[in-house]
C-alpha cells in the first residue's frame, strides 16, 4: 500500500495512498483504531474507507477485532446502516470500504447546533429503532452505539462502526484490562456481566443517545468515567429536558435490567403510534437535509433550499397545534420573485413527498416488519406465558441465555436452542456415544456456541442459528476445565497450564503455566478470568486474575482457607471462604485492579456445603439443609435468613425486582422476596424416573426477559413468570 506524507499534528507519519485498488482522496475523520478516507469506486461511487492505524495493524488482537467488525457490517443491511462495498482485513494495513454517507454525526450536530428539536428527535428515535431491529435480526450486537456512531444523513440516521473497541474512545481502564465500549453509553450489564451482554444493551445505549440528542448531555453525567460507570449501574437516569411524549419510552430503554427494556420492534410500534398524534411526516426524509449540504463532502441531490439554509420539510407540529396557513409577506422586505419561485417549487415537491409518505405509511401498516425467520415481537400475553419442554433424558440439563435464545445441554443432547418465548425447539444436536455425564451449559463466545461433550473429551463450536459444527478440538487432557469468555475459550490442565483458543477458529492464541497445579477456572463478569489453586502451604488458596485476551496474570493473591470465586460487585471480586469441613464462614473481597483484600465479611453462622452468588451488592448463600442467607456486602450485615425446604440447592439467582430464585434437586423452582426472604411461590416437583442419578452441581435458574428458566431431573426445561411467582 503506497504511502504519502501526512499533514496535521494528529495525523500518522505516513498515510496510505491506496486501500486495495481504491485511491484515497481526502481524510474525513479519525477514531482510536483508524482513519476514514474519502475514495471512489471505478464507477465514481463515493466511498468511505476506514484504514487501521499502522500501530494496531501489527497487533493480532486488533486485527481480530477489525475482522469482526467487517464480518458484522457485511451481515447487516438496511436503510439505516452503511453498506459494505469491499474490505481486506488481512492487508498490511487492514481496511474496509462502505458507501459514503454525507452528513454530520449526531455528536457533531449537537456540539455545533445544540440539541435536536422534538420533531427531529422523533425522526432519529424511529430510525435508530429500525436500525437496531435490522442489526439484531442477523444476530449482531453493536455494543458501542453512541452519538459519534450515528450519522445524520439527509434521509435518515445511519448506524456505523459495528462492535469495535477503540482504545481511545473509552477512558475507563484499570490495570486489569479494558472494557469494551464507551462508559456514558454502556449498559449496566456491560460493567457487571460482560459475558451476558445481548441486544438489550444496544437499547440501553439508544436511551442514552436520545437523552444526549435532546439535552446535549447524557442521562448519567460526570467528568469521571469511573463515576459514570457507577451511576449507570446504581443511579436513576436524569431525563430532564427530554420531550414529554418521549420521556417514558426513554426511561424504559434505560431500565437497569435487560429484560425490562423494550425490543426494537416494540420501540417501532410505539413510534408509529406516537407519529399518528403529530404528522405523517414523522417518518419522511429530509429532517437533516440541510446538514448534508453544509457538512458533507459530497451531495447527492438532497432536497434542500441552500439559499435559506433550512430543510424543505418543515418542522412538525404538536398534537394541538393548528396547521399553518399562508399569510402576508413579512419582514423588512418582501420575498423576491426568485425566492417565490423556489417556494412554489418547494411546495410542489413537498406535496409529492407527503403523498409518498402517506402511501409508505399505509404499506408499512400492512407489511410485517420482521423477516420470515425472525422472532415475532414480544407481547404482554406472551411474556407472561409459562411453558415446559422435554429436552434431555434425565437429570443434568444446563442452560444459558444469550442473543435472544435459550441454549441447553442435556443427557443425550449435545446442544439445543429453544425459543425463550414458548420453548419451541429451534434445533437440537444429539450427543454421540453413550456418555451421560453432566456437561456445562453451552455459552456464546466469538459469535459461536461453545459446547463441551458430556465426557469432556471434545470442545465443539456450533453455529448458533443452525447448530452445525464450525470447528472442534480434543480437550481430554484438560479434564473438563473449560471457560468461554469474549472471543476466547480458556482451558486449564491439571499441571497448571492455561491455554486460550480463538473462539471463532479454534486456533491457539496463548499458553501460560501457573506456578501451582489443579487450577479451577471461574468467570463472574468483568474483564478477567480467575484461576484458583491450593497455595503452597496446603491450607490457603491462591487467586490468579488472568487477562483472557493475552494470558497476562494481572495479579496473584492469597485468600484464607479454601476459597471459591462467586461474583463481582462494583470494583471488588468476592470469594467464599470455607473451612476444612466445607462450611462457608465468610466472604473475602479482592480489589479488581490489584487483588488487594479490601473487604472481609464474617457470616453470623457457618453454612455447610453452601452455594453462593453475588447480585447488586448482595451475596446470597444457600446451605445444605435449606438455610438461605442474604448478606449486604457494603455493610457486612446479614439482611435476612430464610429456612427453605431445599435439602441441597443451586447457587441463587436474582432479577431486577430483587426476587431471589433457587432450584431444588426434585426440580422445584423457588422464589423469595428481596427484603425479607419470605417465600413467594414454588413450581411443582419434576423428579423424573432416574432416582439413582444425582447431579453434583445443580444449575442456577436463568433470569431473562421477565421470566425464570430452570431445568428438572425429568429432563425438562421450563419457564415461569418472574413477575407472579405466587401463581406458580
Amino acid at each position: 500500500m503506497p504511502s504519502r506524507p501526512s499533514i496535521g499534528p494528529d495525523a500518522e507519519a505516513e498515510v496510505p495512498e491506496y486501500a486495495g485498488h481504491y485511491r484515497l482522496e481526502e481524510r474525513l475523520g479519525a477514531g482510536g483504531m483508524g482513519v476514514v478516507h474519502l475514495a471512489r469506486s471505478a464507477t465514481g461511487l463515493p466511498l468511505a474507507v476506514k484504514v487501521v492505524h499502522a500501530e494496531f495493524a501489527k497487533d493480532p488482537e486488533f486485527r481480530g477485532r477489525f475482522r469482526q467488525e467487517v464480518a458484522a457490517a457485511r451481515r447487516v443491511s438496511g436503510a439505516f446502516t452503511a453498506s459494505v462495498v469491499d474490505a481486506d482485513p488481512d492487508a498490511e494495513r487492514p481496511w474496509m470500504a462502505t458507501l459514503y454517507i454525507p452528513g454530520p454525526t449526531l455528536a457533531d450536530h449537537v456540539k455545533r447546533k445544540g440539541p435536536l428539536t422534538a420533531a427531529q428527535l422523533r425522526h432519529v428515535t424511529a430510525g435508530l429503532a429500525e436500525a437496531l431491529r435490522d442489526i439484531h435480526r442477523v444476530g449482531v450486537v453493536h455494543r458501542d452505539l453512541k452519538p459519534s456512531n450515528v450519522l445524520l444523513a439527509e434521509d435518515s440516521p445511519k448506524v456505523i462502526d459495528f462492535g469495535i473497541s477503540r482504545p481511545k474512545d473509552s477512558e475507563l481502564r484499570t490495570e486489569t484490562g479494558k472494557l469494551i465500549g464507551t462508559p456514558p453509553f454502556m449498559a449496566p450489564e456491560q460493567f457487571r456481566r460482560p459475558r451476558e451482554v445481548g441486544p438489550a444493551a444496544d437499547v440501553f445505549a439508544l436511551g442514552s443517545v436520545l437523552v444526549h440528542a435532546a439535552t446535549g448531555r447524557g442521562p448519567f453525567d460526570s467528568d469521571s468515567p469511573y463515576l459514570v460507570a457507577y451511576q449507570v449501574v446504581h443511579d436513576e437516569p436524569d431525563v430532564t429536558g427530554v420531550p414529554e411524549e418521549l420521556a417514558p419510552l426513554v426511561l424504559r430503554c434505560l431500565a437497569k435490567e435487560p429484560e425490562d427494556r423494550p425490543t426494537p420492534d416494540e420501540l417501532m410500534a410505539e413510534m408509529r403510534a406516537l407519529s399518528a398524534r403529530y404528522d405523517t411526516q414523522s417518518f419522511t426524509t429530509g429532517a437533516f437535509a440541510t446538514e448534508a449540504i453544509t457538512t458533507g463532502a459530497i451531495t447527492t441531490g438532497a432536497f434542500t433550499d441552500s439559499s435559506v439554509g433550512r430543510p424543505l420539510i418543515p418542522a412538525q407540529r404538536g398534537p394541538s397545534e393548528p396547521v399553518p396557513t399562508a399569510g402576508p409577506e413579512s419582514g423588512p422586505e418582501a420575498e423576491p420573485p426568485a425566492r417565490r419561485l423556489r417556494t412554489r417549487v418547494r411546495a410542489a415537491v413537498l406535496g409529492g413527498l407527503a403523498l409518498c409518505g402517506a402511501l409508505a405509511a399505509a404499506v408499512l401498516a400492512l407489511v410485517p416488519h420482521a423477516a420470515d425467520d425472525a422472532p415475532a415481537p414480544r407481547t404482554a400475553e406472551v411474556a407472561s406465558h409459562a411453558w415446559n419442554r422435554q429436552v434431555g433424558s434425565g437429570p443434568g440439563t444446563a442452560c444459558s441465555y444469550g442473543a435472544g435464545a435459550l441454549r441447553c445441554a442435556a443427557p443425550g443432547v449435545l446442544a439445543a436452542s429453544l425459543d425463550p418465548r414458548d420453548g419451541t425447539v429451534l434445533w437440537l444436536r444429539k450427543a454421540s456415544g453413550t456418555a451421560d455425564g453432566n456437561a456445562p451449559a453451552p455459552v456464546l463466545a466469538g459469535g459461536l456456541l461453545q459446547v463441551v461433550s458430556a465426557d469432556g473429551a471434545r470442545l465443539l463450536a456450533l453455529d448458533p442459528a443452525t447448530g452445525r459444527t464450525r470447528w472442534s478440538k480434543g480437550i481430554a487432557a484438560y479434564q473438563g476445565q473449560v471457560q468461554p469468555v469474549g472471543d476466547r475459550v480458556l482451558l486449564a490442565a491439571p499441571d497448571g497450564t492455561l491455554t486460550a483458543l480463538d473462539a471463532r477458529t479454534g486456533e491457539q492464541r496463548w499458553q501460560h503455566r501457573l506456578p501451582t497445579p489443579q487450577p479451577l477456572l471461574s468467570y463472574v463478569g468483568g474483564p478477567l478470568v480467575y484461576a484458583t489453586t491450593m497455595a503452597a502451604d496446603g491450607v490457603n488458596t491462591q487467586v490468579s486474575a488472568v487477562d483472557p485476551a493475552t494470558g497476562a496474570v494481572r495479579w496473584k493473591r492469597g485468600s484464607p482457607g479454601s476459597a471459591t470465586v462467586v461474583g463481582v460487585s462494583a470494583d471488588v471480586v468476592w470469594c467464599a471462604q470455607r473451612r476444612a469441613d466445607g462450611a462457608t464462614v465468610g466472604l473475602i473481597g479482592h480489589r479488581l485492579s490489584d487483588g488487594t483484600v479490601t473487604r472481609r465479611v464474617r457470616l453470623a453462622l457457618p453454612l455447610p456445603q453452601a452455594t453462593a452468588s453475588v447480585h447488586d451488592g448482595r451475596a446470597y448463600l444457600l446451605a445444605a439443609g435449606g438455610s438461605l442467607v442474604a448478606q449486604d456486602l457494603a455493610s457486612g450485615k446479614q439482611l435476612w435468613r430464610s429456612e427453605t425446604s431445599v435439602s441441597r440447592g443451586s447457587a441463587p439467582s436474582a432479577d431486577s425486582r430483587g426476587h431471589v430464585y433457587a432450584s431444588a434437586p426434585d426440580g422445584r423452582l423457588l422464589a423469595l422476596a428481596p427484603d425479607t426472604g419470605r417465600p413467594l411461590g414454588q413450581t411443582r416437583p419434576r423428579p423424573g424416573t432416574h432416582a439413582d442419578r444425582v447431579v453434583a452441581d445443580l444449575p442456577s435458574p436463568v433470569v431473562a426477559g421477565g421470566r425464570v428458566y430452570a431445568s428438572a431431573p425429568d429432563g425438562t426445561v421450563f419457564a415461569a413468570d418472574g413477575g407472579r411467582p405466587q401463581d406458580w
